[in-house]
């Protein structure tokens, strides 16, 4: 099996332009590079734990403040449209994840990214791996038939859409500058 991944040599990116994301109390002498670069996008929060924050709401909304619109029961409707969307979420996530180890990048973005992946899942959407959790998210929303779940789905995309992707896209067009512009030109966010 062929791994076409783009690396790119951060070398001299890392030397040339100057840190301004978290995790950048690197000192750096005259010209000279850190052994180790230790920075980040600085995102505002580990997206999986925004995702399970989000449940979670929905779940203690659904059973404290339920709304007059809820949907009455869980039938077999429910459980098989919130079952085909968590199976399609999990396969997309996976593979989004299988594309990043076969790069050896780190998934956690808490961790400095080692290489920019463009293939794949990667290569018909940056963000297979957020894509694949909002269509679990979703899928559990259904299944539970839970409004509130559902109703948080539009904060939930606005905080993963500014607070995770816009800053984890400006690290990587700071860390690989063309070769980000151009994959960025050329392959959609989402779908």
């Amino acid at each position: 099996m062929q791994n076409d991944t783009l690396v790119v040599d951060t070398e001299q990116i890392l030397a040339a332009q100057p840190p301004t994301f978290a995790g950048a109390a690197i000192s750096m002498d005259s010209g000279e590079r850190p052994a180790t670069d230790t920075r980040t996008a600085g995102v505002v929060a580990r997206p999986p734990l925004l995702f399970l924050a989000a449940l979670l709401t929905g779940f203690v909304l659904d059973r404290f403040a339920p709304l007059l619109c809820a949907v009455l029961g869980v039938d077999l409707v429910h459980w098989v449209i919130g079952g085909s969307l968590i199976l399609i979420g999990l396969a997309l996530a996976a593979a989004g994840i299988r594309d990043f180890l076969r790069a050896g990048t780190p998934v956690p973005t808490n961790q400095p990214t080692r290489a920019l992946v463009t293939t794949g899942t990667h290569g018909w959407t940056r963000n297979p791996i957020y894509l694949g959790m909002f269509l679990i998210y979703g899928g559990i929303g259904v299944a539970a038939a839970s409004p509130w779940i559902l109703m948080l789905t539009l904060p939930l995309a606005i905080t993963i859409r500014y607070g995770v992707i816009a800053r984890e896209e400006a690290y990587l067009e700071w860390r690989f500058g063309d070769a980000y512009r151009g994959y960025k030109g050329r392959v959609r966010r989402w779908l």
